[in-house]
C-alpha cells in the first residue's frame, strides 16, 4: 500500500469544454473537493475567472499522478503542494508553468519554500536566489473555459471521458 498524505494542488490556463469535461472527469477520480475535508468536486464548484484549487487528504505518495500528467500533456499550469512523509520524502511544491517540464522545490508543511546550503551555493548570487524563490512562487492563472480554445481528439480516449465529436 502506498504512502499517504495531504496535497492540493492549483490549476490554471485555457481550455474547450470538451477538455474541461475530460479534466472534471479526472478531479472525480482523484476525489478531489474545492476547500479541505469538502464536498466532492462537481464542474458547477469552479468559480470563473479564478485558478481552481483542489484539496485532499490521504494522497498515495502525496501526487495526483494521472492529473498532473494530463495537465502537462495539455499545457495546463499547475502548483501542487504535498505533505511529507517521515523517513520517505520531505514536503514539496511541483510547479507547471504551462510549459517545459514540472519543477520540484522542498518546502515545509506550510508551504514556505526551504533552501538548503548547497543550494545557495550553487546559485551563488542574491539574484539568483531571489529568481529561485520567484519561480517557486508562480502564480497559477485563472483556468478559462473558452469555446474558441482548440480541442485535441486524443482527449476522446481518456479513461472517464465518453463524448461523440462529429468531424
Amino acid at each position: 500500500m502506498a504512502n499517504r498524505v495531504s496535497a492540493s494542488i492549483t490549476l490554471g490556463g485555457t481550455l474547450s469544454p470538451y477538455a474541461y469535461e475530460a479534466l472534471t472527469a479526472l478531479i472525480t477520480a482523484e476525489a478531489l473537493s474545492t476547500e479541505w475535508d469538502g464536498e466532492p468536486f462537481e464542474t458547477d464548484h469552479h468559480v470563473p475567472g479564478t485558478a481552481l484549487s483542489l484539496f485532499a487528504h490521504e494522497v498515495a505518495n502525496g501526487r495526483f499522478e494521472a492529473l498532473e500528467a494530463w495537465c502537462a500533456e495539455h499545457g495546463i499550469a499547475f502548483a501542487r503542494w504535498s505533505g511529507a512523509y517521515p523517513s520517505q520524502w520531505g514536503a514539496e511544491r511541483v510547479v507547471f508553468t504551462g510549459a517545459g517540464e514540472p519543477i520540484s522545490y522542498p518546502v515545509d508543511e506550510d508551504d514556505y519554500v526551504v533552501i538548503g546550503r548547497a543550494a545557495l551555493e550553487r546559485l551563488a548570487s542574491y539574484d539568483a536566489v531571489l529568481a529561485y524563490f520567484d519561480a517557486a512562487d508562480f502564480v497559477v492563472p485563472p483556468l478559462v473555459v473558452d469555446k474558441a480554445a482548440p480541442f485535441p481528439q486524443e482527449l476522446l480516449a481518456r479513461p472517464g471521458f465518453v463524448e461523440t465529436v462529429s468531424s
